[in-house]
Parts: structure tokens; sequence; C-alpha cells
């Protein structure tokens, strides 16, 4: 039996459980089982996901995250801004530019501001990755997927894919109103094409600088928010010239301000908030 201090903390409503676990033995712990477990929202404390800030060799430290399902994805857009917040607030000296290391790669996350438990947080994405195979996508490897059918019982649905370090499929709606999310975000997220899933997102063009945004996350299921489903809605924006390369997304969370800039790298802009602080026993 471990106690374990943790905060719950949130991007756009999109809320996760993170333990400072740079001081902890977790060794021997199923994480998977834990987060299952952790994150039900009537037996457990109740999140979209759970994050374990550790040690890192290449970075100021690691971060790795799980679904509620028990899964773990390569990165998470929400969760990294709230993880900077923290590791930020618990070193010294206080550093406002920091590195991360994720399943996706180094994450170089940057506190632009500072306000007791909020905090605004810019992310480097990193480039987003197009090609086919590592997106990745069955079928045969092209450089891009652009506007591509996909059909599932009796629907076709035109999909721009990307990962952001991990899978994205971004369908464009007229109107998000009426569409159905939880209906279709499962079917597609676990379409044979995607070997490992991917996270949907269903987008409505509002201007050429703005677009609202639905997702079906892999793992979680529809969420308030999703950081890099928002990247990947305006990098599929920009592949099929409905947006600039600068937008503003609007998620059923807020919003949320993503730059895909001349360097090809995308850049994320948005809140972390810390809702309260707890001891729990595992």
């Amino acid at each position: 039996m471990l106690d374990i201090e943790f905060s719950k903390m949130e991007g756009l409503g999109n809320d996760f459980i993170v333990i400072d676990g740079r001081k902890i033995d977790l060794e021997g712990v199923d994480l998977a089982q834990i987060s299952i477990k952790l994150c039900d929202r009537h037996f457990g404390i109740g999140a979209d996901g759970l994050i374990l800030i550790l040690p890192s060799k290449k970075a100021n430290a690691k971060m790795r995250i799980f679904n509620p399902d028990g899964s773990e994805p390569e990165m998470c857009g929400n969760g990294i801004r709230c993880a900077a917040k923290l590791i930020y607030e618990r070193s010294e000296p206080k550093k406002e530019i920091l590195s991360v290391e994720t399943l996706a790669g180094i994450m170089l996350p940057s506190i632009l501001e500072h306000r007791g438990r909020s905090a605004i947080v810019e992310v480097d994405m990193g480039i987003p990755v197009l090609e086919r195979s590592k997106i990745p996508m069955k079928g045969k490897d092209q450089p891009k997927v652009i506007g591509e059918d996909l059909k599932i019982n009796g629907e076709t649905f035109k999909v721009t894919c990307v990962s952001m370090g991990n899978p994205h499929c971004v369908i464009f709606v007229n109107d998000l109103n009426v569409t159905d999310v939880g209906k279709w975000g499962p079917q597609i997220e676990n379409n044979s094409v995607f070997p490992k899933r991917t996270n949907v997102e269903f987008a409505q063009i509002t201007g050429k600088e703005a677009v609202s945004v639905k997702v079906w996350e892999r793992g979680a299921g529809e969420t308030l928010a999703c950081g890099t489903g928002a990247c990947a809605a305006l990098v599929a924006g920009v592949l099929n010239n409905k947006l600039s390369r600068k937008v503003t997304i609007s998620l059923p969370g807020g919003n949320l301000e993503c730059e895909w800039t001349e360097n090809d790298h995308v850049l994320m802009r948005g809140p972390a908030v810390t809702v309260f602080e707890g001891k729990m026993t595992i």
C-alpha cells in the first residue's frame, strides 16, 4: 500500500489526476489498472486520464499518461500543459521554458502566465506527421491523407489524417450540432484502417481563422477538449485550404490558440488549472 499525494488538474475541462512520481517508488505498480480505478467518476476520483511525472535523463521531467481504459497514449496536449504547470511550481530555480520527455518525443512547454491555481502554457508540439504509414494507417503508403473516403456502416466520411505524436482523423462537417459524435466516434476510432486506433475530430469551419471542434478521444471517449486534436484540426484545415495557419479552436470546454509556423512546428496555447490537491492510498 502506498500513500500518494495527487493534484486534480484541468485544461479546458479535460481533467486529469496528476501524480509527481519523481520521489516515489512505483516499481511493481500496475499503472494501467490504477488508472482504470482512479479515473472512474463514481468509484474513483474521476478524470479523463492519469498523468505521472517521472525523472528523465533527457529532459527536465518525463510524462506518462494513462486513459480511463488503461491504455497509454503517446501524447496529450491538455495533459502536458497541466504537467508543465506542476513541474514549474515544484522547480527551483523556476524555469519558464521546460523540456518534457513523452512517448512522442521531447516537448517544450513555456509558462507564459502564472497566477496561483491557473496558468497559461504554450507548447511547441513539433512537426506534424503526415505520411500514411507513420500516422499510422493501413493501405498503400502516401505522403498525405487528405479528404480520403472512409466508409462505415453505409456512411462515407471524408477524412484527413495526421499524427501529432498520436494518431488523429479529422472530419469536416457542416453543422456540429447535428453530428452524432457518440455514434460515429467509437466506430471510427476502432476501424481496422487504424492499427493503433485513432482520435477523431469533427470540425466545423466558422471563419478562415476559426473552427469549432468536438473530439472523440482514443481510450477516453467524448471529452470537453483535446490539445493534440485541436492541433490536428488546424493542420487538416490548412491541408484542405479551409484555414489559415494561425487560428482559434473552439472546443466544448473553451478555446485554444494554435499556429502552424513557417518552420512547420505547431504551437498550442491555453490554460492549465489546479482544481484541488489530495492524498490517496493505492
